[in-house]
C-alpha cells in the first residue's frame, strides 16, 4: 500500500531490482558495473530515493534491457520525455497540482488501459469544460478564478490521453445516480450526457450504466480506478480516492481483488448498447 508521491518511485524500484535479479547481478556487482556505491542502488530499488533518467538508463544498459517498450515506460516513471519527445506536461503545474494528483496524471499518462468505477460524477477524462469547472469548484470550495481555470485547463489536458497513438483503452462502469445529477444545472447537464454518447462511439472507449434496479452492489462503498501496463511490466495498480488523497493498492491480491469487483460490476450493468440508450433518453437525444 502507498500513498501518491511514492509510488512511481517504489514501482521504477521495484522494476529495476527485478530486471537486474533476472541479470544475474547482485546489487554490489551491479554499483561497480556503473561505478557506483551499492547503497545508492539499494536506495532507489526500494525507492528510498528518486533516480535521474541518466542513471535509469546506465543500469538499463548494464542489466542488458533492449525492450524499447520497457526501457521507454521506466524512463518516463524517472521523469524523462513521453516517446513523442514530449516533456510530461504536468510538471508546468507544479505549483497548482499536490503530489499525489501529479503522480496520478502521471501514471494516467503511461498506462495503457483504465477501468473505473464512478459513482457520483463523470470520469474526469469524459468531462465537459463546463461540467469539469462545476465539478472542480464544488471539490475545492473557494478558489481564485485563475486557479479554478488551471484545474480544469489540466483536466481536459489529461483527455489527450483518449486522442493519443495509441490510445487509452478506457473502460468505465457510471452508477446511474451519476446521470441524474445535475451538475452545473439542466443545460450543462444534457451536454455532458451528449458527451458521453460521442466517447462511447470511440472504439477504444465502453461505458456500461449500472441501474438503480441492480440494488446493492459490490462497488457501493466508492469508486476506484484500475491503471493496467504493459504485461512486460508489473506495475498495475489500484487507485482510491479521499477527500484529501489518494491510496494506492498494489499487492497482487488487492489487484485480483477490485479486478473481479469490476467483472463483477459489469456483469451487473447494462451492456453497451442498453447503456447508451439509457443516456440517450436521458439527455432527450433518443
Amino acid at each position: 500500500m502507498q500513498y501518491g508521491p511514492a509510488v512511481r518511485r517504489r514501482k521504477l524500484g521495484a522494476e529495476l531490482r527485478a530486471l537486474r535479479a533476472r541479470s544475474g547481478l547482485t546489487s554490489g556487482a551491479a554499483a561497480a558495473l556503473v561505478g557506483w556505491h551499492q547503497s545508492k542502488v539499494s536506495r532507489i530499488e526500494t525507492g528510498a530515493s528518486g533516480v535521474k533518467p541518466a542513471d535509469v538508463r546506465l543500469l538499463l544498459d548494464a542489466y542488458a534491457v533492449e525492450d524499447p517498450e520497457l526501457r521507454e515506460l521506466l524512463l518516463v516513471l524517472a521523469g524523462s520525455e513521453d516517446g513523442g519527445g514530449r516533456q510530461n506536461w504536468w510538471h508546468a503545474y507544479r505549483g497548482v497540482l499536490p503530489p499525489a494528483y501529479r503522480d496520478f496524471i502521471s501514471l494516467e499518462s503511461q498506462a495503457c488501459a483504465m477501468r473505473t468505477l464512478e459513482t457520483s460524477v463523470v470520469p474526469g477524462l469524459l468531462q465537459t469544460p463546463e461540467y469539469a469547472r462545476a465539478v472542480t469548484r464544488a471539490a475545492v470550495g473557494t478558489l481564485e478564478e485563475a486557479k479554478l481555470d488551471t484545474l480544469v485547463e489540466v483536466r481536459l489536458a489529461r483527455q489527450e490521453v483518449l486522442r493519443s497513438d495509441p490510445p487509452l483503452r478506457l473502460s468505465a462502469v457510471l452508477d446511474e445516480a451519476v446521470l441524474h445529477r445535475e451538475v452545473g444545472g439542466p443545460e450543462v447537464m444534457t451536454r455532458q450526457l451528449r458527451r458521453l454518447l460521442d466517447a462511447a462511439a470511440l472504439p477504444h472507449v465502453r461505458l456500461q450504466v449500472l441501474p438503480f434496479a441492480a440494488g446493492a452492489h459490490i462497488g457501493i462503498t466508492g469508486p476506484f480506478v484500475i491503471f493496467s501496463f504493459p504485461s512486460r511490466s508489473d506495475l498495475d495498480v489500484v487507485v482510491l480516492d479521499h477527500l484529501t488523497s489518494s491510496l494506492y493498492l498494489e499487492r497482487e491480491e488487492d489487484l485480483q481483488a477490485y479486478s473481479e469487483a469490476f467483472n463483477s460490476l459489469r456483469i451487473h450493468a447494462l451492456s453497451p448498447e442498453e447503456s447508451l440508450e439509457c443516456i440517450a433518453a436521458l439527455a432527450g437525444a433518443a
